[in-house]
């Protein structure tokens, strides 16, 4: 069992959890995941790590209530206990493994829609922290569905960039609008990483690829089981059959077949979808072992 030290709706319908796991903490990197149960008999959940404090041995989740799991582990409080969270899983941000002198040297654009404004912030907390020059765009649909504001106030200041659908709060349009005024501007990028709904992702790496820069995209959108044996996060890059659980998260995302993808999004979420992709796609439904039925 792991207590929740800290739980908070950030809006309507997403929850920020705050949870005891101090191995997981002391270990975790930016654009890892977890797997939690809110009790043992509940689905297993695979969440990007928004935040971690090794000093406190905590880690904080962000969920989007859209299914009977989601509600249930919403419905944790402070001071209640989850039944398991296992992780770290995935591979970290690829700064994180080079040599920090070498990161240091780039200039990264980060951009994160809706629910990946959350994943986005231990990132750009990282690169804060190891003095790695940055920007970053946040957008939502309206000013009401708005996530932790004041965190990327505190960790990016004047580099912070707000943008609402309709405009409703700062900048009206999307994320890429903002990319695109960031770089007629005449700021220089090496690195774009894009976290957020596929569709946003897809256009926010086109946006970024047009103007020459290297662009990682973090497929957690897709997951279901975290370990590649339902199949749901199945997705080619480069030609190749990949797991976004076990191969990723995160992906160059000029290797990416996004249409394919969201594509495949659609057909997972019926039972008949998902006997069709399975007979379909043989052996490589699955990233676990290859070979389940």
């Amino acid at each position: 069992m792991f207590k929740i030290r800290e739980a908070v709706m950030l809006c309507e319908n997403i929850c920020k959890q705050v949870i005891e796991a101090p191995r997981i903490a002391k270990t975790c990197e930016p654009g890892q995941f977890v797997i939690v149960r809110a009790d043992e008999t509940a689905e297993r959940v695979p969440l990007t790590i928004s935040d971690y404090d090794r000093e406190e041995g905590t880690v904080t989740i962000t969920t989007q209530i859209i299914g009977a799991s989601s509600y249930k582990l919403s419905q944790l409080k402070t001071g209640d206990y989850i039944a398991d969270i296992t992780g770290p899983l995935g591979k970290p941000s690829e700064f994180v493994e080079e040599p920090i002198e070498e990161v240091r040297k780039r200039r990264y654009l980060f951009v994160g829609g809706g629910l990946g404004t959350a994943p986005v912030y231990p990132q750009v907390k990282w690169c804060r922290d190891n003095d790695v020059q940055f920007d970053v765009v946040i957008g939502c649909k309206t000013k009401e569905l708005l996530i932790m504001e004041k965190e990327y106030e505190e960790v990016a200041g004047e580099h912070y960039h707000l943008t609402t659908d309709d405009g409703s709060y700062k900048h009206k349009g999307m994320v890429t609008s903002v990319m695109e005024e960031l770089i007629a501007a005449g700021n220089h990028y090496d690195v774009c990483v894009a976290i957020g709904p596929m569709i946003m992702m897809k256009f926010a790496a086109k946006t970024a690829l047009d103007a020459g820069i290297h662009t990682i995209v973090s497929m957690n959108p897709i997951m279901v089981d975290g370990t590649g044996m339902c199949g749901a996060c199945r997705l080619v890059v480069d030609g190749e059959v990949k797991f976004a659980c076990v191969d990723g998260p995160e992906f160059d995302a000029a290797k990416v077949d996004f249409d394919g993808a969201m594509k495949r999004m659609a057909l997972y979420k019926t039972e008949e979808g998902r006997a069709f992709l399975k007979a379909k796609e043989g052996d490589t439904h699955h990233g676990g072992c290859g070979n389940c039925n």
